[in-house]
């Protein structure tokens, strides 16, 4: 069988993660142990001999730097690199920038856990001068105002990155390109969803590790056939 592989990665630990705080589409850099992640990230892929031709991340800097500091580690900065928003992780709305345990005391937190890992509920929705905010950033310049959320459910995260995974991705790995996606907890999980056809009740126990290589095995059809942790 013609086995095809692709790497996909969650950044390494944020300034915010590190804090316990939402980030959502706040644009935070990587933590000293997120670059150590990142490192370590590219010091096994290197040994298990893993090369990339093509890599894709988020228009998010916590994705970017993850991603430079591999391919720097890796001697691999000249392949191309293509960035989009609908690699973003999703939108935490209101709660981007508040610390996790306050918000449990605030809401409780069954109703927090549901915001977090539920496929359908919306967190609540970010201030007017917040989304005004995105869309006056040069980030998002090119995106019509209306397709900027002031907040997102998975199944909205879904709806975007699962289009530009079969429109931008797949016909990457169907011409047996090496590809490397260096994106979000979240929009990994969406997109693992699709792959794994995973249902709505279930993809709330999954959970994507910062900095930690998830090798996708495909078949020489783009069928996937299993995914482990490098």
């Amino acid at each position: 069988m013609n086995t095809k592989k692709i790497v996909l990665m969650r950044h390494g630990e944020s300034q915010w993660n590190q804090l316990n705080q939402f980030t959502g589409w706040k644009d935070i850099k990587l933590s000293k142990t997120g670059k150590e992640e990142a490192l370590y990230a590219a010091k096994l892929l290197r040994k298990n001999k893993f090369f990339f031709d093509i890599a894709y991340t988020s228009v998010l800097k916590r994705a970017i730097q993850t991603l430079w500091i591999i391919l720097k580690k890796l001697d691999y900065m000249w392949i191309p690199v293509y960035k989009s928003w609908k690699l973003n992780e999703r939108n935490y709305g209101a709660l981007e920038g508040s610390n996790k345990e306050e918000i449990i005391k605030k809401y409780g937190k069954e109703t927090v856990q549901l915001w977090r890992r539920s496929f359908k509920e919306i967190p609540p929705k970010a201030s007017i001068s917040d989304i005004n905010y995105l869309k006056n950033d040069k980030k998002y310049k090119k995106i019509k105002q209306e397709k900027i959320p002031s907040s997102e459910s998975l199944e909205m995260t879904f709806n975007r990155v699962i289009p530009f995974w079969k429109s931008n991705i797949i016909p990457q790995i169907q011409k047996n390109k090496k590809v490397i996606i260096v994106a979000h907890g979240n929009s990994l999980r969406a997109l693992i969803k699709y792959l794994n056809k995973i249902n709505d009740v279930d993809i709330t126990k999954l959970d994507i590790s910062t900095g930690s290589p998830i090798i996708y095995e495909f078949s020489s059809e783009i069928k996937p056939l299993r995914y482990y942790y490098l």
